[in-house]
């Protein structure tokens, strides 16, 4: 397993959250195994991540200054809160397919020539911690660990070379998948789109603070702690300029958009035998810089 990841105060406006607590909805900075609540450090600011974008770079600088002044009245344990999606309802939720070479290959494709492009939905999405739900209809849950791009200001027509300029920062997904589903149509969206699947989070850590384009990070998935993804971003198809290029020539992209950039091989499905999520199993996305996204996965009721 990867190293833990430590806060400091000088980098803990890096690092948000979306929680709940006492039945509102929250956002606020991890910083020393405490999350500083910026309701309370902050209360002029929004009290989730997508207003906080679309206010722009002044509005971090002030998250920034409220969270290292925080008193201890601002500061609630992890333990006391329930974590939301970082976006609950994200204005769109773009999903690249086959984004690494040899995950391409394990399921009998080539790899792409330009973006397999598919949406999620909102109501799809759940937070850290919050349980994968397996459907009666279906057996067939994989999992999927992707590095996760937000977008922070509008674009339209990037070129490449400025690209990165419009990422605020990344996160975590588990594309969690029904296999059945997806393959019942040429599109993809059905079997990624049960509710309670797209698991999303916990820590928006700002583009700075990680490789430009968060290029060479491990990234792994590990069901019940054995290692089933291993992989690399450097080995990305499109990395994360190329994608907003051509994202941005066919729509515009928005504060607050989130681009689920694709999942490495060792997926579930192309496994002999193959290997689905089941009721009990707990399953972990970890990337290196960013965190570790656990889930368990519990029968639907």
């Amino acid at each position: 397993m990867m190293d833990s990841i430590l806060q400091t105060v000088d980098e803990i406006i890096m690092r948000l959250v979306s929680f709940s607590r006492d039945g509102d909805s929250r956002i606020g900075c991890p910083v020393d195994g405490k999350i500083v609540d910026l309701s309370i450090a902050a209360p002029s600011l929004p009290t989730n991540l997508l207003s906080l974008l679309e206010m722009g770079p002044e509005a971090m600088q002030q998250a920034e200054a409220a969270a290292k002044s925080a008193s201890s009245d601002a500061l609630v344990s992890p333990d006391n809160i329930t974590y939301l999606p970082l976006i609950p309802r994200p204005p769109k939720i773009i999903c690249i397919g086959r984004n690494y070479a040899a995950h391409a290959i394990e399921g009998g494709a080539q790899p792409p020539t330009y973006p397999e492009i598919f949406y999620r939905g909102a109501t799809s999405l759940i937070g850290h911690n919050a349980p994968i739900i397996l459907p009666k209809i279906s057996d067939k849950l994989d999992y999927e660990a992707e590095l996760t791009a937000i977008i922070g200001k509008t674009a339209k027509n990037v070129a490449k070379e400025d690209g990165l300029d419009y990422i605020a920062g990344y996160t975590l997904f588990n594309d969690a998948t029904l296999r059945d589903y997806q393959k019942k149509s040429s599109q993809w969206t059905i079997g990624k789109n049960f509710d309670n699947t797209g698991a999303f989070g916990p820590e928006f850590v700002s583009a700075d603070e990680l490789p430009a384009g968060a290029d060479g990070l491990r990234i792994q998935s590990r069901l019940n702690g054995e290692i089933m993804q291993d992989a690399n971003t450097s080995d990305f198809i499109f990395p994360m300029d190329d994608l907003i290029a051509k994202l941005s020539e066919c729509m515009t992209l928005e504060p607050g958009d989130v681009i689920v950039t694709g999942t490495p091989a060792g997926v579930g499905y192309a496994r002999n035998p193959p290997v689905f999520m089941k009721d009990g199993d707990v399953i972990e996305i970890e990337i290196e810089g960013i965190g570790i996204l656990s889930n368990p996965v519990v029968n639907e009721a």
